[in-house]
């Protein structure tokens, strides 16, 4: 999953932060904590949470993550 994140952020870099959740450290176990609380059950790993919105719970496509990315930051890939 994050090789697909990596293939796809450089073009958003502008606009989007992001992070690797790595839930064997502690901030990580605490992060997937309180995702976990906020989707109500246990976030599913991999997953792509933005705006702590679950948004692909399964390895998008590239074409999928850019889609999604451009609808919500009303950017275009390059």
């Amino acid at each position: 999953m994050a090789r697909v994140v990596e293939s796809v952020i450089a073009d958003y870099e502008d606009v989007i932060r992001w992070n690797i959740v790595i839930t064997k450290t502690l901030d990580g176990a605490l992060r997937y904590q309180e995702l976990s609380r906020k989707l109500g059950r246990p976030a599913p790993i991999p997953s792509i949470v933005i705006d702590d919105e679950l948004v692909f719970d399964a390895i998008p496509s590239v074409e999928q993550l850019r889609s999604y990315l451009d609808g919500k930051t009303g950017s275009h890939s390059k």
